[in-house]
C-alpha cells in the first residue's frame, strides 16, 4: 500500500466544494485522515480567498489511476480544462506525494508547491510531521519549522467533515 497526500482547494462556494471532494474521495480511501481547512489569499492572482487542507491515505491504485481519479472528481466538481492555473476555481486536488516516488509524469511528485506555499505545507506538516520529503531530504516538521514567506497569510477556519 503506497503512502499518499492529496490537497484539496477551492475558492469559488469553497466549504460546498471541499466538503463534495471529502465525500468523493471517502470510497476510495475509507480510512484518509483530514487535516484542518485553512483560509488562505489567492497565491499568483487576484481572486477569492480559498479554503486548503490535505488528505492523507492508503492505497494500492496505481499512480497513472490515482491521477485520473483525481481529474474526474475536479471535472464532476464543476472544474473545466480550460481554467487558467492561476485563477478561481471550483475544486483543485493536487496528488502531493505517493510514497517517496520522484518523477513529472503523470504528475509532478513530490509536487514543488509543497516546500513554496503556506497552505500546502502546514495542513501537511499537521497531519504526517514525520513523513520525509525524498527531495528535500527533510520531515514535513522541519520543512514547515524553517518555511519563512511572510508574504502568505493563513489561518484555520472551523469546517465539520461530512
Amino acid at each position: 500500500m503506497a503512502q499518499i497526500f492529496i490537497s484539496l482547494g477551492s475558492n469559488v462556494n469553497k466549504e460546498h466544494y471541499l466538503r463534495q471532494a471529502l465525500i468523493a474521495l471517502k470510497p476510495y480511501f475509507p480510512d484518509f485522515i483530514h487535516s484542518s481547512v485553512y483560509e488562505s489569499e489567492a497565491v499568483g492572482f487576484a481572486g477569492n480567498n480559498f479554503y486548503n487542507s490535505v488528505v492523507a491515505a492508503k492505497t494500492d491504485m496505481p499512480l497513472a489511476e490515482l491521477c485520473k481519479l483525481l481529474k474526474k472528481i475536479e471535472l464532476d466538481n464543476g472544474r473545466t480544462r480550460e481554467d487558467k492555473k492561476f485563477s478561481p476555481r471550483t475544486l483543485d486536488l493536487d496528488l502531493l506525494f505517493y510514497d517517496d516516488i520522484i518523477c513529472d509524469s503523470p504528475a509532478q511528485l513530490p509536487r514543488d508547491e509543497i516546500t513554496k506555499n503556506a497552505f500546502v505545507l502546514q495542513p501537511l506538516a499537521e497531519i504526517a510531521p514525520d513523513f520525509f520529503h525524498p527531495v528535500a531530504k527533510l520531515t514535513l516538521a522541519e520543512l514547515w519549522n524553517n518555511y519563512n514567506n511572510p508574504q502568505q497569510k493563513l489561518w484555520k477556519v472551523e469546517f465539520s467533515n461530512p
